[in-house]
């Protein structure tokens, strides 16, 4: 199965519809965000074209698709607005290949404070909205920065996992 990966839209419309249009041009079977979907946080300029209801109504077209994780800006009210689950802590999700990802924001557990895992796990988180890909102690962790406010430079990315193969890819 292939999936996109992508966390931090906070709320740009403008980035979430290049998000949704790669999404479909990759084919992707699921899509999985990272949390941060609506709001930009107060530590975080405005996205281009902040409007959260817009990116509300792209996201719950997708609700079927799209596998979500509670970001440090999402709240019970983001609930009660999007159609699908959004306040899940982490996810464990069992590879293809045999191996187990499990997907987090990163506000709570990141490379500096793992989940409880074993050696040849994988773990997937935003919040730093940096790319980082980074074996540890046998544990590989993986970032697809922001789609929305990238930093250090960086683009704005996302992942695609395909045949347990992890590709950092950008929406420029």
């Amino acid at each position: 199965m292939k999936y996109l990966i992508a966390s931090d839209i906070h709320g740009s419309a403008y980035y979430c519809r290049k998000l949704i249009d790669a999404y479909r041009s990759e084919q992707a079977k699921r899509l999985i965000l990272l949390g941060d979907l609506l709001y930009h946080g107060p530590r975080n300029d405005l996205p281009r074209d902040y409007a959260p209801k817009e990116v509300i109504s792209m996201l719950n077209a997708l609700k079927n698709e799209i596998l979500a994780i509670r970001g440090n800006c999402e709240a019970e009210v983001d609930q009660m607005v999007l159609e699908f689950p959004v306040l899940a802590e982490y996810a464990v999700l069992a590879l293809e290949s045999g191996l187990t990802a499990y997907l987090t924001h990163g506000h709570h557990y990141n490379i500096d404070a793992p989940l409880p895992m074993k050696e040849g796990d994988i773990m997937i988180y935003g919040h730093t909205h940096v790319p980082l890909d980074e074996t540890r102690g046998g544990i590989r962790f993986l970032n697809p920065g922001s789609v929305s406010i990238p930093k250090n430079g960086s683009g704005h990315g996302y992942i695609i996992l395909e045949n347990g193969v992890f590709t950092y890819k950008t929406l420029d």
